[in-house]
């Protein structure tokens, strides 16, 4: 038998936001929140050990990103529902978050007006996107067939959290241990990353990480 109210998960690393988002859904007969995670890799955490429904994640997080922890959480619980919480209105943040696994993705300036329908599109199965994003998703996807490109990540998921730890000014020692690899294996990494942007330094790659809403600025 179905629960008649979903058990959510809140995941930003602003207290003040998590609280806001716990009155909006705690107010529904539906919906309740029963944890809250400051970071990506604490919610993914969460999510594996506790019984939970549905994931919100905001996009840009310490440690682990909200899309780092929606594509690590469709891996290990396919049947977690996850939306993205993002402060931008960004075809890139969109479908980035679409990639991840996220069943929709929610602007929080509006979240007070989305996120309570969000979570019950969501939960029997819809999708849910801002206003405008349907139309973004199509123009995207004509330009990619116009150019002859499939649409694909730039960087592989562990190149991601390489660039993420070195933006965050992380060692190569600190980020081998983060990761469980060798420092060697770390410069590999860097390398081939910094080939792939066509990038030269930490600084340029510490602007990409922020552009792509791996770190705040």
């Amino acid at each position: 038998m179905q629960r008649l109210t979903t058990r959510i998960l809140i995941a930003d690393d602003h207290g003040l936001v998590r609280r806001g988002l716990r009155l909006i859904l705690d107010a529904q007969p539906d919906l309740e929140v029963v944890a809250e995670a400051g970071d990506g890799a604490e919610a993914v955490k969460l999510a594996l050990c506790a019984e939970i429904d549905l994931a919100i994640l905001d996009i840009s997080m310490p440690r682990m990103t909200g899309l780092q922890a929606a594509r690590e959480l469709r891996q290990r619980r396919p049947d977690l529902r996850v939306l993205v919480l993002s402060m931008h209105e960004s075809e890139h943040y969109l479908y980035e978050a679409l990639r991840a696994g996220a069943s929709g993705y929610v602007v929080k300036k509006v979240a007070d007006r989305d996120l309570v329908e969000a979570c019950r599109a969501t939960m029997r199965g819809e999708p849910f996107l801002y206003p405008g994003a349907v139309t973004a998703l199509i123009t995207a996807y004509l330009q990619g067939v116009r150019n002859g490109q499939e649409p694909r990540d730039l960087l592989t998921p562990r190149e991601t959290e390489v660039i993420k730890l070195v933006a965050e000014s992380y060692t190569n020692r600190q980020i081998a241990d983060a990761l469980t690899i060798s420092e060697k294996t770390v410069d590999r990494h860097r390398a081939n990353i910094l080939e792939k942007l066509g990038m030269r330094d930490r600084v340029e790659l510490t602007r990409y990480a922020i552009r792509n809403g791996l770190i705040e600025a």
